[in-house]
């Protein structure tokens, strides 16, 4: 089985930007995101469709399969998944042996800038880049499934209300 161990954080500044080696437009429609099960149709730089299925989180772990399909599919998907969709465009910022993704936010959460990280085990030591800030791996309002089902951007700062 598929298992995705990943960290997420806020980023507080632009210093990663001179560091980016690439970048995607990402498109992503939520078809289902219960309790058991979320359901993501993804259309990058309209030109690849990726059907994804994500299990409950456990920590910063849970169960991912991904699966490219026909891009007309992918878009019927898409479609189907409205308004539940979220818009950004996806950097790839190598660091420390490790490669980031921050996502920069378009549409209806335009001014949110999130730096995430994929990691072999769940107590994997990582070297924290300069430009992240608050870590948001355990607060659900940063996940991209309710980012597409809340409209604005959360708070900034994940401790206020």
């Amino acid at each position: 089985m598929a298992i995705e161990i990943e960290r997420k954080f806020l980023v507080s500044g632009d210093g990663w930007m001179d560091e980016s080696t690439g970048s995607a437009a990402l498109r992503q429609g939520y078809l289902s995101t219960s309790a058991k099960a979320t359901v993501r149709i993804r259309i990058v730089d309209d030109v690849r469709a990726v059907l994804t299925l994500k299990g409950p989180s456990a920590g910063i772990s849970r169960a991912e399969f991904e699966y490219d399909i026909p891009l007309d599919e992918g878009l019927a998907l898409l479609e189907m998944a409205r308004p539940n969709v979220v818009e950004k465009r996806r950097h790839v910022v190598p660091h420390a042996g490790l490669v980031w993704e921050v996502d920069v936010f378009e549409g209806a959460h335009a001014g949110l800038v999130m730096a995430e990280v994929e990691l072999t085990s769940v107590d994997q030591t990582i070297a924290l880049p300069d430009w992240v800030g608050w870590e948001v791996s355990h607060d659900d309002r940063y996940a991209n499934a309710s980012l597409s089902r809340n409209p604005g951007v959360p708070p900034l700062d994940p401790d206020a209300a």
